[in-house]
């Protein structure tokens, strides 16, 4: 955008040009955002970091992990009764997205307060 910026034709004014790199800073701020989605596990827990939220979860608070077919990303059943999506594990990428669910599942099982699986 900034190259875009420089050699656009004369009519553009300077506040033109601001803007469109400026527009170009802002979609490489949304994309970077959307790049650093991930999920972590460690002995006591969960860091789930989505597009523009971290959340530290303890074992405990994870009562299960649910993905649909055709869902995004999977939802993570929390003890307080909400949920949150984990957008760190992408649907789209099936496979993958199928082994990291089920590592996901096996975790909450063994180490939080998830039900045996019927």
């Amino acid at each position: 955008m900034i190259v875009l910026a420089v050699v656009v034709t004369p009519r553009f004014k300077v506040l033109d040009r601001v803007l469109l790199v400026a527009f170009g800073l802002f979609v490489a701020w949304i994309l970077h955002m959307l790049a650093r989605c991930r999920v972590l596990a460690d002995e006591t827990g969960l860091t789930v970091v989505n597009a523009f939220r971290t959340r530290r979860l303890e074992w405990p608070e994870v009562l299960g992990v649910t993905m649909s077919a055709g869902e995004p990303w999977p939802t993570l059943d929390l003890a307080d009764g909400t949920s949150i999506g984990a957008m760190g594990i992408n649907g789209a990428e099936k496979t993958l997205a199928a082994r990291q669910l089920a590592e996901l599942r096996a975790l909450v099982h063994t180490r939080g307060e998830a039900p045996n699986p019927t």
